[in-house]
Protein backbone atom coordinates (compact mmCIF):
# COMPACT_ATOMS: atom_id res chain seq x y z
CA UNK A 1 0.00 0.00 0.00
CA UNK A 2 1.41 3.41 -0.92
CA UNK A 3 1.90 5.97 1.79
CA UNK A 4 -0.06 9.19 2.11
CA UNK A 5 1.61 12.18 3.74
CA UNK A 6 0.53 15.26 1.81
CA UNK A 7 -1.24 15.91 -1.46
CA UNK A 8 -1.92 19.08 -3.42
CA UNK A 9 -4.45 19.02 -6.22
CA UNK A 10 -7.42 20.53 -8.02
CA UNK A 11 -10.76 20.44 -6.21
CA UNK A 12 -13.93 19.05 -7.78
CA UNK A 13 -17.25 19.49 -5.98
CA UNK A 14 -20.22 17.15 -5.96
CA UNK A 15 -23.11 18.99 -4.35
CA UNK A 16 -24.98 15.93 -3.12
CA UNK A 17 -25.68 14.28 0.21
CA UNK A 18 -26.14 10.56 0.88
CA UNK A 19 -24.02 9.48 -2.09
CA UNK A 20 -24.30 5.71 -1.79
CA UNK A 21 -21.92 3.04 -3.00
CA UNK A 22 -24.31 1.90 -5.72
CA UNK A 23 -24.03 5.33 -7.31
CA UNK A 24 -20.27 5.42 -6.79
CA UNK A 25 -19.88 2.09 -8.60
CA UNK A 26 -23.09 0.42 -9.89
CA UNK A 27 -23.61 -3.26 -9.19
CA UNK A 28 -23.08 -4.42 -12.80
CA UNK A 29 -19.39 -3.53 -12.47
CA UNK A 30 -18.74 -5.62 -9.36
CA UNK A 31 -17.92 -8.86 -11.16
CA UNK A 32 -14.17 -8.23 -11.21
CA UNK A 33 -11.97 -8.47 -8.12
CA UNK A 34 -8.82 -7.48 -10.00
CA UNK A 35 -8.74 -4.04 -8.31
CA UNK A 36 -8.05 -2.36 -11.65
CA UNK A 37 -10.08 -0.64 -14.36
CA UNK A 38 -12.87 0.80 -12.20
CA UNK A 39 -12.12 4.49 -12.79
CA UNK A 40 -14.22 4.76 -15.99
CA UNK A 41 -17.25 3.35 -14.12
CA UNK A 42 -17.14 5.88 -11.26
CA UNK A 43 -20.60 7.51 -10.88
CA UNK A 44 -21.53 5.74 -14.11
CA UNK A 45 -25.28 6.37 -13.98
CA UNK A 46 -24.68 10.07 -13.31
CA UNK A 47 -21.71 10.62 -15.61
CA UNK A 48 -23.25 9.10 -18.73
CA UNK A 49 -26.51 9.44 -20.64
CA UNK A 50 -28.45 6.31 -21.74
CA UNK A 51 -26.67 6.45 -25.13
CA UNK A 52 -23.28 6.29 -23.42
CA UNK A 53 -22.33 9.92 -24.03
CA UNK A 54 -21.08 12.08 -21.14
CA UNK A 55 -23.85 13.84 -19.26
CA UNK A 56 -23.12 17.57 -19.64
CA UNK A 57 -25.05 18.33 -16.45
CA UNK A 58 -22.89 16.14 -14.20
CA UNK A 59 -20.24 18.18 -12.35
CA UNK A 60 -17.29 15.84 -12.92
CA UNK A 61 -17.80 16.16 -16.68
CA UNK A 62 -17.28 19.92 -16.50
CA UNK A 63 -14.08 21.14 -18.13
CA UNK A 64 -13.08 23.08 -15.00
CA UNK A 65 -12.93 19.87 -12.97
CA UNK A 66 -10.90 17.77 -15.40
CA UNK A 67 -7.81 16.42 -13.69
CA UNK A 68 -9.20 17.01 -10.20
CA UNK A 69 -7.65 14.88 -7.45
CA UNK A 70 -9.65 16.11 -4.44
CA UNK A 71 -13.39 15.46 -4.28
CA UNK A 72 -15.66 17.50 -2.00
CA UNK A 73 -19.21 16.34 -1.26
CA UNK A 74 -21.84 16.80 1.44
CA UNK A 75 -22.87 14.56 4.34
CA UNK A 76 -23.10 10.76 4.64
CA UNK A 77 -20.80 10.05 1.72
CA UNK A 78 -20.30 6.35 0.90
CA UNK A 79 -23.49 5.08 2.54
CA UNK A 80 -25.29 1.95 1.37
CA UNK A 81 -23.93 -1.52 0.83
CA UNK A 82 -20.38 -2.48 1.74
CA UNK A 83 -18.32 -2.65 -1.44
CA UNK A 84 -14.61 -1.98 -1.55
CA UNK A 85 -14.99 -1.46 -5.29
CA UNK A 86 -16.39 2.01 -4.49
CA UNK A 87 -13.06 3.07 -3.03
CA UNK A 88 -11.15 1.47 -5.89
CA UNK A 89 -13.26 3.41 -8.42
CA UNK A 90 -12.69 6.75 -6.68
CA UNK A 91 -8.96 6.15 -6.37
CA UNK A 92 -8.55 4.84 -9.91
CA UNK A 93 -10.42 7.83 -11.31
CA UNK A 94 -7.62 9.93 -9.84
CA UNK A 95 -8.89 11.18 -6.49
CA UNK A 96 -6.41 11.05 -3.61
CA UNK A 97 -8.70 12.56 -0.97
CA UNK A 98 -12.42 13.01 -0.34
CA UNK A 99 -13.81 15.78 1.86
CA UNK A 100 -17.31 15.63 3.36
CA UNK A 101 -19.17 16.55 6.51
CA UNK A 102 -19.64 12.85 7.33
CA UNK A 103 -18.83 9.42 5.93
CA UNK A 104 -20.37 5.99 6.25
CA UNK A 105 -18.18 3.95 8.60
CA UNK A 106 -17.54 1.00 6.28
CA UNK A 107 -16.64 3.26 3.36
CA UNK A 108 -14.25 5.26 5.55
CA UNK A 109 -12.54 2.10 6.80
CA UNK A 110 -12.23 0.73 3.26
CA UNK A 111 -10.71 4.06 2.20
CA UNK A 112 -8.00 3.94 4.83
CA UNK A 113 -7.08 0.41 3.73
CA UNK A 114 -6.58 1.66 0.17
CA UNK A 115 -4.60 4.89 0.79
CA UNK A 116 -7.61 7.12 0.08
CA UNK A 117 -7.76 9.90 2.67
CA UNK A 118 -11.22 10.86 3.92
CA UNK A 119 -11.39 14.26 5.59
CA UNK A 120 -14.40 15.02 7.76
CA UNK A 121 -15.12 18.70 8.35
CA UNK A 122 -18.02 20.64 9.83
CA UNK A 123 -20.92 21.39 7.50
CA UNK A 124 -20.12 25.11 7.62
CA UNK A 125 -16.52 24.40 6.58
CA UNK A 126 -17.62 22.19 3.70
CA UNK A 127 -20.02 24.92 2.61
CA UNK A 128 -17.16 27.42 2.62
CA UNK A 129 -15.12 25.11 0.37
CA UNK A 130 -18.05 24.89 -2.05
CA UNK A 131 -18.38 28.67 -2.13
CA UNK A 132 -14.66 29.26 -2.64
CA UNK A 133 -14.49 26.62 -5.39
CA UNK A 134 -17.35 28.36 -7.21
CA UNK A 135 -15.73 31.75 -6.76
CA UNK A 136 -12.22 30.71 -7.81
CA UNK A 137 -12.21 28.35 -10.82
CA UNK A 138 -9.18 26.08 -10.77
CA UNK A 139 -8.92 26.24 -6.98
CA UNK A 140 -6.35 23.86 -5.53
CA UNK A 141 -5.97 22.59 -2.00
CA UNK A 142 -3.45 20.64 0.03
CA UNK A 143 -4.39 17.79 2.33
CA UNK A 144 -1.56 17.49 4.85
CA UNK A 145 -1.99 14.37 6.92
CA UNK A 146 0.98 14.98 9.19
CA UNK A 147 -0.41 18.38 10.26
CA UNK A 148 -4.04 17.22 9.91
CA UNK A 149 -4.78 20.33 7.92
CA UNK A 150 -6.72 20.98 4.71
CA UNK A 151 -5.65 24.24 3.05
CA UNK A 152 -7.33 26.15 0.24
CA UNK A 153 -4.77 27.95 -1.91
CA UNK A 154 -6.56 31.27 -2.24
CA UNK A 155 -4.99 34.76 -2.43
CA UNK A 156 -5.31 34.55 1.35
CA UNK A 157 -5.12 30.88 2.27
CA UNK A 158 -7.81 29.27 4.40
CA UNK A 159 -7.00 26.17 6.46
CA UNK A 160 -9.20 23.68 8.26
CA UNK A 161 -8.05 21.26 10.94
CA UNK A 162 -9.39 17.70 10.71
CA UNK A 163 -9.36 14.85 13.18
CA UNK A 164 -8.16 11.34 12.41
CA UNK A 165 -7.51 8.26 14.49
CA UNK A 166 -3.84 8.01 15.45
CA UNK A 167 -3.54 4.40 14.35
CA UNK A 168 -5.10 5.14 10.97
CA UNK A 169 -2.80 8.14 10.54
CA UNK A 170 0.26 5.97 11.15
CA UNK A 171 -0.96 3.34 8.68
CA UNK A 172 -1.51 5.93 5.95
CA UNK A 173 1.75 7.81 6.47
CA UNK A 174 3.80 4.59 6.46
CA UNK A 175 1.72 2.82 3.80
CA UNK A 176 0.83 -0.11 6.02
CA UNK A 177 -2.01 -2.44 5.06
CA UNK A 178 -3.12 -5.30 7.32
CA UNK A 179 -0.23 -7.47 6.15
CA UNK A 180 2.23 -4.63 6.65
CA UNK A 181 1.00 -4.14 10.21
CA UNK A 182 1.49 -7.84 10.89
CA UNK A 183 5.00 -7.81 9.43
CA UNK A 184 5.97 -5.04 11.84
CA UNK A 185 5.69 -7.71 14.53
CA UNK A 186 7.61 -10.31 12.52
CA UNK A 187 10.36 -10.71 15.15
CA UNK A 188 7.81 -11.28 17.91
CA UNK A 189 5.95 -13.79 15.73
CA UNK A 190 9.14 -15.71 15.00
CA UNK A 191 10.04 -15.74 18.69
CA UNK A 192 6.57 -17.07 19.56
CA UNK A 193 6.86 -19.77 16.89
CA UNK A 194 10.26 -20.79 18.23
CA UNK A 195 9.00 -20.99 21.82
CA UNK A 196 6.07 -23.15 20.81
CA UNK A 197 7.91 -25.20 18.17
CA UNK A 198 5.56 -24.03 15.41
CA UNK A 199 6.67 -24.91 11.92
CA UNK A 200 5.06 -23.42 8.81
Amino acid sequence: MKSFKSHRGLIATLDRSNVDTDQIIPKQFLKSIARTGFGPQLFYDWRYLPDGKPNPDFPLNAKRFQGATILVARNNFGCGSSREHAVWAIHQYGFEAVVASSFADIFRNNSFKNSLLTIELAEAEVEEIFQMTDRYPGLEATANLDEQRFTLHLPEEISFHFEIDGGVKERLIHGLDDIGLTLKKEDAIRAFEARHNIQI
